[in-house]
């Protein structure tokens, strides 16, 4: 089993999602660790990108004033070296072929595995173009999070058969952000999941409550959360962490009251 597997074993995993660098990457460093503090399972990394085609206003707001202040992958691998000692969950990074691309393929899986990453997540990677991306990061023990979206249908059989980690299940249709309620079928996708794989799924795009968080988890096998905590960060910047945390614990007592 994978680490990143191990993340959802006997529990529902809650993952929440940050933009590496915004508002810079002491401030990241400071959530990171309230992440952990309060509960979260496994961490989803974003590398800025000046392109982030996936991404709603509030996460395409977080890439700008993060590449606005400089921020290069080298920069964010260091920051995971410094703080990886202190977080025990599985991290993956969320980001574009472009940034890695342009960083060299083999360069950045290798220092994915030496600096302790878990797994990446392509979004602009679609099923039949993943290879050249997956040989190389299983080559360095890296996973290759798979996506599944209500538009996927007759692949998700095939797509879950072949991943590794997690799954990761869009909710709805478009880019990510808050949603007042989630109205895609997810409950079909994951029994089409489990009918293929053991792989763990978990449902992100859109949740922004206790509520929704304790919805989906029930429905899969966990909830990831990005823009709402993108949100918060946005707001009180620099004194983000404590909020963030607040924030963190608020979601997870959702699981624990399912």
């Amino acid at each position: 089993m994978s680490k990143i597997a191990e993340a959802f074993n006997n529990k529902k995993a809650f993952i929440p999602f940050v933009t590496c660098g915004d508002p810079d990457l002491e401030t990241t460093k400071k959530i990171l660790r309230e992440l952990y503090a309060n509960g979260a399972d496994l961490i989803e990394l974003g590398i800025p990108f000046s392109d982030p085609t996936a991404e709603g206003p509030v996460i395409q707001g977080a890439n700008i004033r993060a590449l606005k202040n400089g921020i290069t992958t080298d920069d964010i691998f260091e920051m995971v070296s410094e703080i990886r000692s202190e977080i025990n969950v599985p991290m993956v990074f969320m980001t574009y072929a472009n940034v890695i691309f342009s960083y060299g393929m083999d360069r950045f899986f290798e220092k994915c595995k030496k600096t302790g990453m878990d797994g990446v997540i392509l979004p602009d990677v679609p099923f039949e173009e993943k290879e050249e991306f997956v040989n190389v990061a299983s080559a360095y023990d890296v996973d290759f999070i798979s996506m599944v979206a209500p538009t996927s249908e007759d692949r998700v059989t095939k797509i879950a058969k072949e991943a590794k980690g997690f799954i990761y299940i869009v909710s709805s249709l478009g880019v990510t952000g808050t949603r007042a309620s989630i109205n895609t079928n997810v409950k079909t996708l994951v029994e089409k999941i489990r009918k293929a794989t053991d792989t763990p799924c978990a449902v992100g795009f859109g949740i922004s409550t206790p509520e929704q968080a304790s919805e989906m988890s029930n429905i899969s096998d966990g909830a990831i959360v990005g823009s709402a905590i993108v949100r918060i960060i946005e707001k009180y910047g620099v004194d983000s962490p404590a909020h963030v945390g607040e924030f963190v614990r608020n979601m997870k007592s959702g699981y624990k009251a399912s």
